[in-house]
């Protein structure tokens, strides 16, 4: 009886904690970048992402970060100072705003 019990618990404790967690990951999101994204903007991002020889690691670090300052390109793309030049990260931010950041500055406004 006991035994039964404890396993009719265990199902019900695991079911709890999935929606714990997958609440907990909705709210995550909810704060980050990738709110705004959609499977459109996100191959769009990718193809103008392009002429810049990027990584795969380095774009995805580029669409979920969406970095605002030449630092923050510093730090996600490897040697960076050997492979960009100033106006190519200047060019690579506004990529990157006018891409993943559009909403955001909606936002702002309205």
């Amino acid at each position: 009886m006991l035994q039964n019990i404890k396993a009719n618990k265990k199902p019900k404790m695991k079911q709890n904690q999935l929606a714990t967690i997958t609440y907990q990951t909705i709210r995550y999101l909810e704060e980050t970048p990738c709110k705004r994204q959609s499977p459109e903007k996100i191959r769009d991002f990718l193809k103008a992402m392009e002429p810049y020889k990027l990584t795969k690691c380095e774009k995805l670090t580029l669409l979920n970060v969406c970095p605002k300052t030449p630092l923050e390109i510093q730090l996600i793309v490897e040697d960076s100072e050997d492979r960009l030049s100033d106006e190519e990260v200047d060019s690579l931010l506004q990529v990157i705003t006018s891409y993943l950041g559009e909403e955001e500055q909606d936002e702002k406004n309205g």
